[in-house]
């Protein structure tokens, strides 16, 4: 009967229905999309097809045996063909979840992934060994993009300060958008090469910069190469450019006993901390993400005179 009466909707209003439910739609993505070798393929096709006709998951479910429109069959279309194409789900619909946060994104900036949550959980871990998470904090984030690393640490210090920074203004509008809408007040932007507009000091720094050496970037994955800013994934000859900047910089900006805290690539381990040492900060180990990859680098303005070396356990 719910079926029939959604036939004779769309037949009133002069859109022949697809005769294909909407649950049958979503599974032949599914197939489609595993056909072509795409990760996630019943995730993608749920997200799109929900995207696609306004429901959540949970209305999905309650319309699962509802017939669909020719017009909401072309809608769905649409999207199947952009994901074909390894536009980033995310991309299609211009959200992506970061630290259980909601946060925009267009095409000025990266998708927020999950092994960047590393670099928040690794920062908070520093902030804790140095004191209360309540007192007043300073925190800088460099190359901010979406916000997702700075908003996702101000929603844990509640007390906090922070700034970010980025180079693109169409990235710093998003940014800004996204502290709007998660209600963060205690956060200002400012367009500028890495920190060259900042003032210090900074308790923290934190940056997700761009690591990539620039003869790689033809090697990603499409979904990163096509759709990523370049801007965001070059890192220069060698993929360290932004480290040495970022190092050079911390040494001004950080307060006696900051941290600054990076994300680093597959390999960068080493040569990263090699960067920082010889900018007169201490680096520890870095704290790998849930793959074991070594993802987050922390590095301290001085060494500690007592007790164990700052961030060694993290």
């Amino acid at each position: 009967m719910q079926a029939d009466a959604a036939v004779s909707r769309t037949m009133r209003h002069g859109a022949k229905p697809s005769a294909r439910t909407l649950d049958a739609a979503r599974r032949a993505l599914a197939e489609k999309f595993a056909a072509a070798g795409l990760d996630s393929p019943q995730l993608d096709a749920r997200i799109l097809v929900g995207h696609a006709l306004g429901l959540d998951h949970a209305a999905l479910l309650a319309a699962a045996e509802r017939v669909l429109s020719a017009d909401e069959d072309s809608a769905i279309a649409v999207l199947v063909e952009r994901r074909l194409a390894h536009e980033p789900v995310a991309r299609i619909v211009g959200t992506k979840e970061f630290w259980s946060l909601d946060l925009r994104i267009d095409d000025a900036t990266l998708v927020p992934r999950p092994e960047t949550e590393t670099v928040v959980e690794a920062a908070l871990a520093a902030i804790d060994r140095r004191g209360a998470r309540a007192r007043a904090l300073r925190i800088v984030d460099l190359g901010t993009g979406s916000g997702a690393i700075l908003l996702a640490l101000l929603s844990e210090l509640k007390n906090a300060h922070g700034i970010g920074s980025d180079i693109n203004p169409r990235a710093l509008a998003v940014a800004r958008d996204n502290a709007v809408r998660l209600g963060q007040s205690n956060v200002a932007f400012v367009a500028c090469d890495l920190a060259a507009a900042l003032r210090g000091p900074f308790d923290l720094i934190v940056a997700n910069p761009p690591y990539i050496a620039s003869s790689d970037i033809a090697t990603l994955a499409p979904e990163v190469r096509l759709f990523d800013p370049r801007l965001a994934l070059d890192g220069g000859a060698d993929g360290l450019n932004f480290y040495r900047a970022i190092a050079a910089a911390a040494a001004e900006l950080l307060t006696p006993d900051g941290a600054v805290v990076v994300e680093i690539g597959a390999g960068q381990a080493e040569p990263v901390a090699t960067i920082f040492a010889a900018a007169g900060l201490v680096p520890s180990p870095p704290r790998p993400d849930l793959h074991g990859v070594p993802r987050a680098l922390i590095a301290a303005k001085v060494a500690a005179k007592k007790g164990p070396e700052f961030g060694a356990n993290l």
